[in-house]
């Protein structure tokens, strides 16, 4: 003990070095990944994705743990009410941008299955609305019994105008209801939270999705627009977002949407018409590729 004080005393002992991590290298690249994506946050599984592919091969625990004093934390909690397969499907629109450069989303998702169906567009009103339900009802191979939708004038018109429950609702919206044979139901007003699937998802959808893809975009003097988001969300949705482990239900959205498929109703035929392509070239490949691929993609030069 008397030789270590007298070392200590002499300075002969210091603070140990920090030890080199998997993460090092990487670390640049994050920080420059944050900084493209605020004031969003760009989520630890999407990064660790992105720095898998460029040669990363330690878990996401150290990396959650960089990242958490970088990150502010805002606890919304959400209740949610769990449904029988096949039972319900809940829609609503969150907005992206206003003004006058719009962009919007209809989010549709199952209530069982957690799968989910996003169309983006310029506007929030009924065309859009039923346009993308019949496309959600196609994408799910189905028709749940009933659809939960906010009080917004696209939905209803007058709430419990013939009574308790009886309300005047959009005639396109009724007409589509009686078509594809869903019950459409509203959300107690005041009350959209009650719609706690499809309101978090939205934030899923802004964190996992968009804002890495709109880091992207302008990393290459691209801006996101509707084609665009529409032709990459299709993929994101199958091959991320219902192909995750969910954390609530813990079990993969797809593979329970089998068991939906087989409750609900035949989806109706939906004649869609042909993909326009696009003027712009945009990244076809996966959204968790490095910029450095998308640079390659957009013919982006230094």
């Amino acid at each position: 003990m008397r030789r270590y004080l007298r070392d200590q005393a002499a300075g002969r002992y210091g603070p140990r070095p920090a030890r080199s991590t998997k993460l090092d290298e990487y670390k640049d690249y994050l920080l420059h990944r944050v900084e493209q994506g605020r004031p969003r946050w760009i989520p630890a599984t999407v990064l660790l994705r992105e720095i898998v592919d460029l040669g990363y091969r330690g878990g996401i625990s150290q990396l959650k743990a960089w990242l958490a004093p970088l990150k502010k934390r805002d606890a919304d909690p959400v209740v949610r009410f769990e449904t029988a397969p096949g039972q319900q499907m809940q829609a609503d629109f969150t907005w992206v941008r206003r003004g006058r450069d719009p962009l919007v989303a209809l989010v549709a998702t199952l209530g069982y299955s957690r799968a989910t169906f996003v169309k983006f567009g310029l506007k929030e009103d009924v065309e859009a609305l039923c346009t993308g339900l019949r496309e959600a009802l196609d994408y799910f191979g189905g028709v749940p019994e009933q659809v939960l939708f906010d009080n917004a004038k696209t939905v209803v018109i007058e709430r419990d105008a013939y009574g308790p429950g009886q309300h005047r609702w959009n005639d396109r919206l009724r007409e589509l209801a009686g078509e594809c044979g869903f019950t459409p139901r509203l959300c107690r007003p005041y009350r959209a939270k009650t719609k706690g699937k499809v309101e978090r998802f939205n934030g899923y959808l802004k964190g996992s999705f968009l804002v890495p893809l709109a880091a992207s975009l302008n990393a290459g003097g691209l801006k996101l627009t509707a084609d665009i988001a529409n032709t990459q969300v299709r993929r994101w949705l199958d091959e991320v977002a219902n192909a995750r482990v969910h954390a609530t239900t813990r079990a993969v959205p797809a593979r329970r949407l089998e068991e939906e498929r087989a409750v609900m109703l035949p989806a109706p035929t939906l004649k869609a018409p042909p993909a326009m392509g696009l003027a712009l070239p945009v990244p076809v490949e996966s959204l968790q590729h490095p910029l450095a691929v998308y640079d390659a993609l957009l013919e982006v030069r230094p």
